[in-house]
């Protein structure tokens, strides 16, 4: 079985997975394990601090060497992404009955990722509940949803596509009943307030229905509020906004991280930088926004470039603070995008009750962690934002709406991230690390970087030039034969055809976004939500069609 737990942040996922594995007890109820079940646990957070070399924390079996693990190497010295390898090695060492994981992509690199993703699949011994945001993870392994929604727990026999399309229409019928049961309630309440003739005996039983539809109203558990992130954008940054000549780091006696880069960060550019765990991803970006030196070369930065910066440790949360704290220190009020507004309100947006932003961070699930830390960011007015895995632990709803801000946003982007569909949504070129301290840059995202890293590894490949004036070369392409005629004509009728789906998909959101389709037309709202997904890979399927063509052509 491959089980995946959805839910809001905050939800309770975590807790159901510690409750389930044991670390906690549960306030009424109980656990029934079958006899002699061996469960392990992979726990969200990864330590800061844990003394010990990888074969003393993770053992020295087949999933060290599997995973690209040096046995000898101590645990603190590695990266956050080696880490995270290191304490699923350790997970998986035993060979238990039942694997629970956290977030277990959080830190990985899309190569760790697939390679789990592979593993989990071929699995017939183990059986895995897991919680994770990476849609690309939940498409690819999970076949049954646990869904945690106001406190319920459903179970969906089905893999997460087919659950994202069945809960869609569970939604839509429970938006009509309630409506319909609203339009009663008002017809009751009009009713109720004619007067004398209510209370006459034999209407007593009208009264006591009312009485039932205010109750059922009062309890009636809301869906969670949509969370309303809003960037905060500077004034313009000059147009290169990062110039790069030459730079090379190495830690002293080791072998260099980043070796002879050149380039231009140029104005309003969306730019991933994506390799395996221990390439220097982090480095990099340290490098560019001045909190690291090279070794050689130099790192400028251009005309007024204001600078926000997203840390994927979530180091900058004091554990004591509240939410509110973090955010607005001792005042009330905040101002963003130059409107003035009440703390409460301000965190409202990012799904903090009031109750919520007086709880200390120590407190928090991961998710509200990010969120915080979100909240925070963005009250910086910038003209460049740095992000270092944004994505670790966000729920889902929330990571395609700060996707939708990073398309708007007005000014430069540099990210880090191992979710390949969110890079493929977001970036506009990458910065690929090859290994070795090699850096290439190449148009697109995660898709065309792994195209990329192929064609380098690939001894026949032609070279691709490491030095660039803006983010977004040419890239040279191996040779292949000419288009033929059919394909000539199919190149010259994809642009169109993107162009129809494109409309198709904004009219479909659009029609989805009106709350009144729901009850007025519910089969249409049925058949739209159902048909989205399908227009969102079609797209995709004829944008990666045209690059191919586009390449060989």
């Amino acid at each position: 079985m491959r089980a995946c737990v959805t839910g809001r942040n905050g939800e309770g996922k975590s807790t159901l997975l510690k409750v389930i594995a044991g670390r906690l007890e549960p306030d009424a109820g109980e656990i029934i394990r079958a006899p002699g079940l061996k469960t392990a646990f992979l726990e969200q957070e990864v330590p800061s601090d844990r003394p010990g070399t990888v074969a003393e924390i993770a053992g020295s079996g087949k999933y060290v060497s599997q995973m690209g693990l040096d046995a000898a190497a101590a645990f603190n010295s590695l990266s956050g992404g080696m880490r995270r390898r290191v304490l699923l090695a350790r997970v998986l060492a035993d060979e238990p009955d039942l694997v629970l994981l956290d977030e277990p992509t959080n830190h990985l690199d899309v190569a760790s990722i697939e390679w789990l993703e592979a593993f989990i699949r071929r699995q017939t011994e183990m059986s895995f509940l897991f919680v994770t945001h990476d849609r690309a993870f939940l498409k690819s392994v999970a076949t049954y949803v646990y869904d945690l929604d106001r406190g319920m727990l459903s179970g969906w026999n089905c893999d997460y596509r087919t659950f994202l399309q069945r809960k869609a229409d569970l939604q839509a019928d429970e938006a009509a009943l309630w409506a319909r049961k609203a339009k009663k309630l008002a017809q009751e309440e009009a009713w109720i307030r004619q007067g004398v003739k209510a209370r006459r005996t034999r209407n007593q039983g009208r009264v006591e229905a009312l009485r039932k539809l205010r109750l059922e109203f009062a309890n009636r558990r809301t869906a969670i509020g949509t969370s309303t992130l809003k960037l905060d954008t500077a004034a313009a940054s000059g147009d290169r906004v990062i110039k790069i000549e030459d730079i090379s780091f190495a830690y002293a006696g080791d072998k260099p991280i980043i070796r002879g880069f050149t380039a231009d960060v140029l104005r309003g550019e969306r730019i991933g930088v994506i390799g395996e765990n221990g390439t220097g991803k982090t480095t990099l970006l340290k490098l560019l926004t001045g909190q690291l030196a090279p070794t050689s070369g130099t790192v400028t930065l251009g005309t007024r470039v204001k600078m926000a910066f997203f840390d994927q440790l979530h180091a900058q949360l004091d554990p004591e603070a509240t939410v509110k704290e973090i955010v607005a220190k001792d005042r009330d009020a905040v101002t963003v995008g130059g409107v003035t507004k009440h703390v409460f309100a301000y965190l409202a947006d990012f799904l903090f009750t009031p109750e919520r932003a007086r709880t200390p961070v120590k407190a928090l699930s991961g998710g509200e962690k990010a969120r915080l830390l979100l909240a925070r960011l963005f009250l910086k007015p910038s003209n460049l934002l740095v992000m270092d895995e944004p994505t670790n632990d966000l729920d889902v709803e929330t990571l395609e709406l700060l996707e939708e801000q990073l398309l708007n946003y007005k000014g430069t982007l540099l990210v880090v991230s191992h979710d390949r569909e969110f890079l493929d949504n977001v970036v506009t070129s990458s910065y690929v690390l090859a290994g070795d301290g090699e850096v290439r840059a190449c148009a697109g995202g995660y898709a065309e970087a792994a195209r990329l890293l192929r064609r380098i590894r690939e001894p026949s490949a032609p070279d691709v030039p490491k030095t660039l004036k803006g983010s977004a070369p040419v890239v040279q392409s191996p040779k292949s034969a000419k288009l033929t005629y059919n394909e000539k004509r199919e190149l010259d009728a994809l642009p169109a055809a993107i162009e129809a789906l494109e409309r198709e998909i904004a009219d479909i959101e659009s029609a989805l976004a009106d709350p009144t389709l729901y009850a007025t037309d519910n089969a249409r709202a049925t058949a739209l939500t159902a048909r989205l997904p399908q227009a969102r890979e079609e797209l995709d399927a004829a944008e990666t069609r045209w690059l191919e063509l586009s390449e060989r052509a």
